[in-house]
């Protein structure tokens, strides 16, 4: 079966064979607008990653000079990535406490487009958001649960690392330990306690798992946001949707584009922005606030945007002394 996969996808591809239906009528954010517009559009997803939040003060990853990984001089570690890398963490916890410290949540406040998506959950188009990032900021724009797939884990709860205890802590417990320079230590064995987000070495949620399979089959416009697509298995669910599905993305670069070597054998299912065989992916190039302004202005819901952003300004600062929800399961 797999061979006879493999025949299919190369004939289609090098012959033109079965190629899906256009579903935009123009491969611009003017095609995505129409297309949201006209009522086709009812189960959108959202991938979003750090991209999202760097408006907020909060830096990403990758960016030269300014991304995290160009800043972590001072705690001579032995590579950037040592300090989410669970081995290292275990051995030498302090420089993430350190970071977390400087990154907490709660001294963020969400950006234009973490509002972009509550409107979409608003106006009962958004399936689920798909996010990377653990600065909870979805949450305190107005997402639950439900709506969200922290892929790398969030800040919310944490757990021991001791398999035998496992005890759980929540945000309050955490952030008391942080502030005060204590390593947070279990109260149950003494052993490390760390929040829930996932470390290089660490599987990702089940959640991640099952909620993906039910959603990507069914997604009818993809929104992808503020991630360059290079760690995986999270930068894979953009060719998990159907084949006629069309693909946005806001970033200040393209992103998540097929090899054409793999696109040829039929793999991949990454991004075509420029190809003569172009038909659904779609990328606008700019920061993913003003992306989800211009979005917006397209749709028409700039009244109603204005409205739910100065909103969510005004109550995120109540949001921050609630009792944080756990996550769903």
């Amino acid at each position: 079966y797999l061979m006879l996969d493999f025949l299919r996808n190369l004939f289609s591809s090098t012959l033109g064979l079965g190629s899906p239906d256009k579903v935009l009528d123009e491969l611009t954010l003017e095609g995505v607008a129409q297309y949201i517009k006209s009522g086709k559009c009812k189960n959108i997803l959202c991938m979003v990653g750090a991209g999202i939040s760097t408006s907020a003060g909060i830096p990403d990853f990758r960016s030269p000079g300014t991304g995290l990984y160009a800043n972590l001089q001072k705690y001579n570690l032995p590579y950037p990535e040592a300090i989410f890398q669970i081995d290292y963490f275990k051995k030498h916890p302090e420089p993430f406490f350190a970071l977390a410290r400087e990154l907490y949540p709660g001294q963020f406040k969400p950006t234009v487009c973490h509002y972009f998506i509550k409107l979409l959950k608003d106006k009962g188009l958004l399936r689920r958001c798909y996010s990377q990032n653990i600065d909870t900021l979805e949450r305190v724009a107005g997402l639950e649960g439900d709506d969200l797939i922290e892929a790398h884990g969030t800040f919310y709860t944490s757990h021991c690392v001791s398999f035998c205890c496992r005890a759980e802590y929540n945000l309050d417990w955490m952030k008391e330990k942080i502030f005060s320079d204590d390593i947070p230590k279990c109260d149950k064995c003494n052993s490390l306690v760390k929040p829930d987000i996932v470390f290089f070495g660490e599987n990702l949620p089940v959640r991640f798992f099952t909620s993906m399979k039910m959603d990507f089959p069914r997604c009818d416009l993809l929104i992808v946001m503020g991630t360059s697509l290079q760690v995986q298995p999270f930068a894979g669910l953009v060719g998990r949707v159907s084949k006629s599905c069309p693909r946005l993305l806001i970033n200040m670069e393209k992103a998540g584009q097929a090899d054409p070597l793999l696109g040829l054998l039929g793999f991949g299912g990454g991004m075509d922005f420029d190809s003569d065989k172009a038909y659904r992916d779609v990328a606008h190039i700019s920061t993913c606030d003003d992306g989800c302004l211009a979005l917006a202005d397209l749709l028409g819901w700039k009244v109603s945007f204005t409205g739910i952003f100065h909103k969510g300004i005004m109550s995120s600062t109540l949001y921050e002394n609630e009792e944080p929800a756990t996550n769903a399961s």
